[in-house]
């Protein structure tokens, strides 16, 4: 090919080039006047009635979007509400640390946040504070230096310094008094989650030595408590938890509830506008704190809630042993 047809060949692709490059300068140009929404096309009434349908579905649509995140998001905050789970030890049982590791293993379990409050005698720190650190579960180690020669007077005090101790520091969360021979079904520590006042729920209290067994439980209605029932099944069949409900006769307000037969808001302890409880700015750390939840529990029954909802399935058995201060 000579110079002369090369020449010819450049000219032919520079007028193709700007043949296309006018084509879209022109289609660009009136793409420009089009209108830019199907709205547009609409004048006057029809426009404006199209207009409002469509901001009114949008609002529709927008508050069942909120309100359907708003619920999720309660759902959220009381599935990650803390537990704090308070477990006092025996001066001298020589179990302890056999039952400490057992609880550890069963809380590691338990979905997050939770707080294991050990409440201790001074005296009677030898290991417990080693298994403590080897456990994984974020934890809390009280003692304290008062001596007692009564069992359950001691187990009072270290709840009562735990207690104090949840309220100096403002704590919040779900408070449940877990003895270290309690059995959990792992849905129980999801289900107290929900509460919001107090909660309840049947327990089992296991004498293998005695061959006992009693179970204590609220009647509800829903998650309602309607009275109680308190049932020795030592010497027949265990029977399904509904018809034991059915049969058993009603009490409608118990003298005591077992101390891990219960679970409170920690923030009863220092509010005293919703818990009628006296306004102090210092924690009453002579007041006995434990008796007073008891208290309330039992005086206001219409912030109870049943756990489970119907309160008919036992997630929780008390195991009672032997536990003596000595090797003898």
């Amino acid at each position: 090919m000579g110079s002369g047809d090369r020449a010819k060949k450049r000219i032919q692709l520079w007028k193709k080039a700007l043949v296309h490059f006018a084509l879209c300068f022109v289609m660009g140009f009136f793409t420009g006047f089009a209108p830019t929404s199907s709205v547009s096309l609409f004048a006057g009434r029809d426009t404006e009635a199209l207009r409002a349908s469509i901001a009114d579905a949008g609002a529709g649509a927008n508050r069942s979007l909120m309100a359907e995140l708003k619920s999720l998001s309660d759902a959220a905050a009381d599935s990650h509400r803390q537990l704090i789970v308070v477990t006092t030890t025996s001066s001298g049982d020589r179990w302890r640390d056999a039952l400490l590791r057992r609880m550890s293993e069963t809380l590691r379990l338990v979905p997050p946040p939770v707080l294991w409050v050990v409440v201790q005698a001074a005296a009677d720190l030898d290991g417990a504070a080693e298994v403590l650190r080897k456990t994984g579960v974020m934890y809390r180690h009280l003692t304290f230096k008062k001596n007692f020669t009564d069992a359950a007077a001691e187990a009072d005090h270290q709840r009562n310094v735990a207690l104090s101790h949840i309220e100096r520091h403002r704590l919040t969360g779900i408070v449940h008094f877990s003895d270290l021979s309690n059995v959990y079904d792992l849905q129980f520590f999801q289900e107290i989650r929900n509460i919001e006042a107090f909660g309840a729920w049947p327990m089992a209290m296991v004498s293998a030595n005695r061959k006992r067994v009693v179970v204590d439980a609220p009647i509800c209605n829903s998650s309602n408590v309607l009275g109680w029932i308190s049932e020795d099944l030592s010497n027949d069949k265990f029977r399904d938890l509904r018809n034991l409900i059915k049969t058993a006769e009603m009490k409608m307000k118990p003298t005591k509830i077992d101390i891990s037969g219960f679970a409170f808001n920690s923030s009863i302890l220092w509010d005293p506008e919703r818990w009628g409880r006296r306004s102090t700015s210092v924690p009453d750390t002579s007041q006995d704190s434990i008796k007073f939840v008891q208290q309330v529990l039992l005086e206001d029954e219409t912030k109870m809630k049943g756990i489970p909802a119907d309160c008919s399935r036992i997630m929780l058995w008390h195991l009672q042993y032997y536990s003596p201060r000595s090797s003898n």
